[in-house]
């Protein structure tokens, strides 16, 4: 086992948890998965993995346990709570969380699982439900190089860009970082495509023209033309991109750091949530432009 993990539990069967499984049995590993609602884990059961009856359970019959939960409290109670994983994962495991949670609390888990001899990383993703398909994202790691080293095959199985940023709690910092990149450049794009209609310029062309040259983004090239036909369906919920962008104002606030474009796109988004559309893909943040447009906002 040392150099070949081959046992891997999975815990959080979401929009990116089950295709990110999925990736880790075309690459043959060997693997066991938990969700809280019990029906999300029968595509992937169908595909060769056990399903466990708690987290403890999966910990129990792997050698590492991803964890693909929502947020910080969710992270503690699959890792640390009555049934939690460290009360089944053996000395010499390691848990891997590929959330998008709280730095402070990342280093929390950390501390408990190395008084069990377990090494903890912390490994967010970016990419969305179709770098989660594809086996494409990006993943920043945050924590023991050692177990980073050993860990490598499992993350080529469901990223395609994998980086080791520093120790524990620093990929979860990365990650807020690119959470600030993509949030502020999706303002831009909501904004370029309204001022191309209002110009009188086809909006369609105006992402078409710009999304190779210097303005290009992601945002732009998978989000923009979705803007102009409306099409508000969830790559990335709402909802989930504002509890990033609330630990990444909180971590802001913990440094004295101001992050202005930040804390507006948080307010606009927050307009949104308010307006119902919490459930819908963030390019629905050109809505809260539209609204301000029509000053009912």
């Amino acid at each position: 086992m040392e150099n070949s993990i081959k046992r891997i539990g999975f815990i959080g069967l979401g929009i990116m948890g089950r295709p990110m499984c999925l990736n880790l049995i075309r690459a043959g590993f060997s693997l066991t998965i938990y969700n809280r609602t019990p029906g999300r884990m029968k595509s992937v059961v169908a595909a060769g993995a056990h399903a466990a009856t708690s987290p403890s359970n999966v910990a129990e019959m792997s050698d590492v346990v991803i964890t693909m939960v929502t947020d910080s409290p969710d992270v503690k109670e699959v890792v640390l709570g009555s049934e939690g994983v460290i009360h089944g994962i053996g000395t010499g495991g390691i848990v891997i969380d590929m959330s998008t949670i709280s730095p402070s609390v990342t280093r929390e888990i950390a501390g408990h699982l190395d008084k069990r001899g377990v090494q903890f990383l912390d490994a967010p993703v970016s990419g969305g439900d179709s770098g989660a398909i594809a086996g494409t994202l990006a993943i920043m790691v945050g924590g023991d190089r050692q177990s980073y080293d050993r860990c490598r095959p499992i993350f080529e199985a469901m990223g395609k860009t994998i980086t080791h940023v520093g120790g524990v709690g620093m990929g979860q910092t990365v990650k807020l970082c690119n959470q600030i990149l993509v949030s502020v450049t999706n303002l831009a794009v909501c904004e370029a495509i309204e001022f191309a209609e209002r110009a009188g310029v086809d909006p369609l062309v105006m992402v078409e023209a710009t999304r190779n040259g210097a303005a290009g983004s992601w945002q732009l090239s998978n989000l923009g033309a979705k803007m102009v036909r409306n099409d508000f369906a969830p790559g990335f919920m709402i909802d989930l991109q504002q509890k990033d962008l609330r630990l990444a104002l909180e971590a802001g606030c913990e440094m004295q750091l101001s992050l202005p474009a930040l804390a507006m796109v948080h307010q606009l988004f927050l307009s949104c949530q308010a307006a119902g559309e919490g459930k819908e893909g963030t390019q629905a943040l050109i809505k809260a432009l539209r609204r301000l447009r029509q000053g009912k906002l």
